[in-house]
């Protein structure tokens, strides 16, 4: 089989794990209470398991330990350990909350040891500001804290039904087409699996009801850490991708766009909290998808919405590199982009909120533009057409 067809077979064998482990992790959460409780801040109503890390991890961990027959590779191997402390941390984590302070510690730690043990990371800018190599003294600093902000980012986006899962589905087929493209076999197939142990978690996620479970921090700070890999082997000046820069194709443009959600609306809302004098790892209700949900977007269009924004930053990157476009420019209009969709979208969302004509008590029902986002928030709710039934038939194992 070809590299790529190979990828697909990993890809297929995670879906088939996964979703054959999923109801034993499942009810093992039940049986012993691992459920993630509603409060002030969350937007789910009952208890849910929130075990959904282990069933993904069990499913990238047969597909990677098929995958090593055929290679064996350092990088695979540490980024794996990596995942599998990170699942331990954010199991924990999930079961009984860890100091934010010490998570951190250990995230930065982790990131270091990867960095050093794989002798990846972020060490040259492929070109961006005609900069090629990176001395170890900025590049160290530099990926740490990219490392340590790509795993915070990934976490924090796990807020409604399918974003953390469906945002990971969507990176990992864009990181796994570029490493084929460019014949890096190893994250090529790492990308797929991830793919692969994804989708049956994303699908019960969105559309069970008693098969519904969270995927925690678990799976959240696993699928950062492999995030950080991906960009750190994409960024490094061995990387095979470099092949691309005499091709004019912005690496540090590409990852941007494909982070660029998570990232920047995580910078936002650590930076405002900063701000208003709490800790940056506060938890509130200030990120993009509570925005849609205050609009009235159910969990699904939430999804859908901030996965499109996502895309369309990616689309034009890929366009403005068709177009001859300088790397720098690339970079631009991506960080442009970036910063549009998540610090000013959302700063203009909230004054048109609190503009327009007053209710009976005196609030404000918004600007026309706040209602019509509130009217396409309302036409965002699929769960009233057939199929979702179905779907949530199919997901609950429930024909009667």
């Amino acid at each position: 089989m070809n590299i790529t067809t190979t990828g697909l077979f990993l890809c297929l064998l995670a879906f088939i794990v996964t979703t054959l482990v999923y109801p034993f992790v499942l009810s093992y959460a039940q049986k012993k209470g691992i459920v993630d409780n509603p409060n002030a801040r969350k937007l789910q109503r009952v208890p849910v398991p929130v075990m959904g890390g282990v069933a993904v991890f069990l499913g990238i961990l047969i597909s990677v330990l098929v995958s090593n027959i055929q290679i064996n590779d350092l990088t695979i191997w540490v980024g794996f350990v990596c995942m599998v402390i990170m699942l331990v941390i954010g199991a924990i984590d999930d079961i009984r909350d860890i100091p934010a302070t010490l998570r951190f510690i250990i995230e930065t730690a982790l990131v270091y040891g990867m960095i050093v043990v794989a002798d990846i990371g972020i060490d040259s800018l492929h070109g961006l500001w005609n900069v090629w190599e990176i001395p170890t003294s900025i590049s160290l600093p530099l990926s740490i804290i990219a490392g340590v902000g790509v795993i915070n980012a990934t976490n924090l986006i796990d807020g409604v039904d399918g974003y953390a899962s469906g945002y990971g589905i969507m990176s990992c087929s864009l990181f796994a087409v570029l490493a084929f493209f460019v014949g890096d076999v190893v994250m090529g197939r790492l990308a797929l699996v991830f793919v692969g142990s994804l989708v049956p978690f994303f699908l019960h996620n969105v559309f069970g009801l008693k098969s519904k479970m969270f995927i925690g921090d678990s799976g959240t700070l696993m699928m950062g850490t492999v995030m950080a890999l991906f960009v750190f082997s994409i960024l490094s000046k061995n990387s095979d991708c470099c092949v691309l820069e005499q091709k004019g194709l912005g690496l540090v443009p590409f990852t941007v766009a494909v982070m660029s959600i998570p990232v920047f609306d995580t910078l936002r809302v650590m930076g405002a909290r900063i701000v208003r004098g709490t800790s940056p790892f506060h938890p509130d209700k200030t990120h993009l998808h509570h925005l849609f949900i205050e609009m009235g977007f159910s969990h699904i269009g939430t999804t859908l919405s901030i996965l499109l924004l996502d895309f369309l930053i990616v689309a034009i990157w890929f366009i403005l590199w068709l177009l001859g476009a300088s790397i720098d420019v690339q970079f631009y209009i991506v960080l442009g982009l970036s910063l549009f969709t998540t610090f000013g979208f959302y700063r203009f969302m909230r004054i048109q909120q609190n503009r327009g004509p007053k209710d009976e008590d005196g609030y404000p029902m918004g600007t026309k533009i706040w209602r019509f986002f509130c009217f396409l928030g309302d036409k965002s709710h699929l769960e009233r057409i057939g199929m979702w039934s179905f779907m949530r038939k199919l997901m609950d194992w429930d024909w009667k």
